[in-house]
């Protein structure tokens, strides 16, 4: 049986589903529902010029309605499927996303993908049965399982969003860490902010945790990656580091613990919001920041708010921190060099 799904070129494994699947579905999210609300917005912003704003806003929104067929063919694409599963794919995922939400989506394109792959050019009339079999098997899956777990995910974020309300210290600085150690780690934040549907405070607390985790690792490892390495992570990615984690996980202490610090002033005293949209995505693209200004309004006051808790101190407080670790030896050099870094 191994021999058989591996000649299908399927690997059962948490890794494959849990981390490549979800990490390909964030690619599919970011060119449709995450690029779109960005393209909106920009359309919302252009009160000078009717035609343009409305170009922009219904660019936008056609985007963002092709979120499933965009997660479909992404995760399809992560898990290499043939290309006739991978264009079903499109349509498995249409349906998750129509019954179900981001995270029906990624259910029913996984196991029709899956599916599909097993059947997958092993008959006379394959353009006709692998086709048909993805599709059945993913809107089946859909039709079934896709509104129980909508309900799932949407009730259990909304229990994040009323318990960070409730208990703003304790679940801010919760939320921050978990969330930021996520968009770190091989796993989709973006994915996961947008499956629970994250909004409100902890959407807010979320972004200050994975923001932290960017800017942070941006600036204290700019003695080793310089100009290349700070753009890369602080607008980029923080997955970057990845491989120095894994030979010393100490690095990540300073944006972790920036983020945790911080979190509660933003869910306290300053109080931040963000949607499901920008929660998980931290500094990359800014797209954390431009959700943060659509959900709270463009204004001067929310720009200080954004600079300091997204910028300005994860950057000091992980810089602080990195700087004592590396006297105490915990932290050495070049221990958080990445291949993309300049010199």
């Amino acid at each position: 049986m191994r021999e058989f799904l591996k000649s299908k070129g399927i690997t059962l494994s948490a890794k494959v589903y849990f981390i490549d699947a979800l990490s390909y579905m964030a690619l599919g999210l970011f060119s449709s529902l995450i690029i779109g609300l960005i393209i909106k917005t920009i359309g919302e912003q252009l009160p000078f010029s009717p035609g343009l704003s409305e170009f922009f806003i219904e660019m936008g929104g056609l985007a963002i309605s092709l979120m499933g067929p965009a997660i479909g063919a992404a995760i399809a694409f992560g898990l290499g499927a043939p290309p006739l599963v991978l264009f079903a794919a499109v349509v498995t995922g249409a349906a998750g996303a129509s019954l179900g939400g981001p995270a029906g989506a990624y259910v029913a394109a996984v196991i029709s993908t899956e599916i599909g792959k097993l059947v997958s050019k092993s008959t006379k009339v394959d353009i006709i049965v692998t086709p048909f079999v993805t599709i059945f098997s993913g809107f089946t899956i859909a039709y079934f399982i896709g509104p129980g777990i909508a309900d799932f995910m949407s009730m259990f974020g909304s229990w994040i969003s009323w318990a960070t309300e409730q208990r703003p210290i304790i679940m801010g600085v919760l939320v921050a860490a978990l969330m930021g150690l996520a968009l770190t780690a091989p796993i989709s934040s973006a994915a996961i902010a947008l499956m629970l549907e994250l909004n409100g405070v902890a959407a807010g607390a979320a972004t200050i945790g994975c923001a932290a985790q960017m800017v942070g690792f941006a600036v204290i490892s700019y003695r080793e990656n310089k100009v290349g390495g700070l753009l890369a992570q602080g607008i980029g990615t923080s997955m970057l580091q990845v491989p120095n984690i894994v030979r010393n996980p100490r690095i990540l202490i300073p944006p972790t613990v920036a983020g945790m610090i911080l979190a509660p002033i933003g869910t306290t005293i300053w109080l931040m919001e963000n949607n499901a949209a920008g929660a998980g995505m931290g500094t990359s693209g800014f797209v954390g920041q431009i959700m943060t200004f659509k959900t709270m309004g463009f204004s001067w006051d929310v720009t200080l708010r954004i600079l300091l808790l997204h910028f300005v101190g994860p950057a000091f407080i992980s810089l602080l921190i990195s700087e004592y670790m590396r006297k105490l030896g915990w932290i050495k050099p070049n221990q958080m060099t990445i291949e993309t870094g300049g010199k």
